[in-house]
């Protein structure tokens, strides 16, 4: 299969700014290319990972891959996709964000590969020594204004009532035309892959170039923006990110985040976040078909992905929260672990000292977890109250020291479903 056809069976192509049949002809001999990142938050999202497998993919295939990470467009903020103005970072918070999406990229690319490393640059590199008069003579030159304003980014922000676009704003695809432009006259870069938002920008560095260098080959290709079948997108600005750093999103929410695909999702999903071969993602499709309630396209998928963010230590972690929440052991759980599944469960918290030592049926009732203690009682005796998964057996029972995880929770649960989770302060 040749390899523009392999990334259209993975849902990675949306527009090539050539013909496909020449763009597939340029990706069979070893090219390099670009996507770049801004740094807009200190860590990635599920947004972003699929940029960040579409340039795995190509890094895979033999060709040579770059990150730009924009510690310089990330001052601006691309408009792109956007109906308001992005607020702007503190200098400091660009740095920290920078350093932060560096090591999210070092998870997923291979910068010591023995013959093919990834490249990662930061475009303030080339900026911070390029001054306003120099750049304008240089590059602004370069651009005209009917064709910037004629771009769909623009034109939705141009006719917005209310937060028009900034003269800023509209400077940022003059920005990344530049990019293009300078990775291809330094490193030999000769494609640029972004969303299918990028459109506008990618064009800019296609146009800017070719009025540089005339016979220079040089092309965009973007990637869809991946929505679920209900149209909800991926996205920081769709208010449901799933950030791939566990302080931000923690594995047991990114876990679960995959594991809850729709059906209609899971095989595309497949094909667009993980490395698995068509033969195995056939495999998983016939089971959906034939088996839709054992939901392994989406158990599967979640593996997959919280194994390539997380690790392999990320998802077994996952896994313990999962399983906690269907009454399995919470031996050698984590209290921060159990703390992940406090989003979905209702919680409280109480003092240590009203916890601990006192009858279980008290405590209940002191969370709020039970409405009495006569209701706490009847349930212990018909068999329907548990602690950190291990029924209570006896109405007169107490928390012993060792029972809350780490001595800082409690897992109560009644009956099969209904759980709380108990802090201790």
């Amino acid at each position: 299969m040749k390899f523009l056809d392999f990334l259209k069976s993975r849902h990675l192509v949306d527009a090539c700014t050539c013909d496909e049949a020449k763009m597939a002809a340029l990706l069979e001999k070893p090219l390099t290319v670009y996507v770049g990142f801004d740094p807009t938050a200190s860590c990635l999202q599920a947004g972003n990972y699929v940029a960040i497998q579409t340039l795995a993919q190509f890094q895979r295939a033999g060709h040579r891959v770059i990150a730009l990470v924009g510690g310089a467009t990330g001052m601006i903020g691309d408009p792109s996709g956007r109906s308001t103005e992005r607020n702007f970072l503190s200098v400091e918070q660009l740095r920290k964000n920078v350093e932060g999406i560096k090591e999210n990229l070092s998870r997923f690319l291979d910068f010591n590969h023995p013959t093919n490393p990834a490249l990662l640059l930061n475009n303030y590199e080339w900026y911070k020594d390029y001054t306003l008069l120099p750049f304008l003579r240089e590059v602004g030159t370069l651009f005209r204004m009917k064709p910037m304003l004629a771009k769909d980014s623009v034109q939705k922000r141009l006719n917005a009532e209310t937060n028009s676009m900034t003269f800023t704003e509209f400077c940022y695809q003059i920005l990344q035309g530049y990019d293009f432009y300078y990775l291809y006259k330094h490193y030999g870069c000769t494609l640029q892959v972004g969303g299918a938002d990028q459109w506008g920008n990618i064009t800019a560095g296609t146009d800017l170039i070719r009025r540089l260098e005339p016979e220079a080959e040089v092309n965009g290709l973007t990637i869809p923006l991946v929505c679920d079948a209900n149209g909800q997108k991926f996205g920081k600005s769709a208010g449901n990110a799933i950030f791939l750093n566990a302080d931000k999103t923690s594995v047991y929410a990114f876990y679960q985040f995959f594991l809850r695909t729709l059906d209609a999702d899971a095989i595309r999903y497949l094909r667009i976040f993980t490395f698995l071969d068509d033969a195995r993602i056939a495999e998983l499709a016939a089971s959906l078909r034939e088996h839709p309630e054992r939901r392994e396209p989406q158990r599967v998928l979640a593996e997959e992905l919280t194994r390539a963010v997380h690790g392999e230590a990320g998802l077994r972690a996952a896994q313990r929260a999962s399983e906690a929440l269907f009454g399995g052991s919470l031996e050698g759980m984590t209290a921060a672990e159990l703390e992940a599944i406090a989003a979905d469960i209702p919680s409280a918290e109480l003092p240590a000292e009203s916890v601990v030592g006192q009858p279980i049926v008290d405590v209940a009732v002191a969370a709020g977890f039970l409405k009495s203690k006569g209701e706490a009682r009847r349930l212990v005796q018909g068999g329907g109250l548990s602690v950190n998964n291990v029924k209570v057996a006896d109405p007169a029972a107490t928390v012993a020291p060792e029972t809350p995880v780490e001595g800082k929770a409690l897992l109560l649960r009644q009956g099969k479903k209904s759980y709380f989770l108990l802090r201790l302060r």
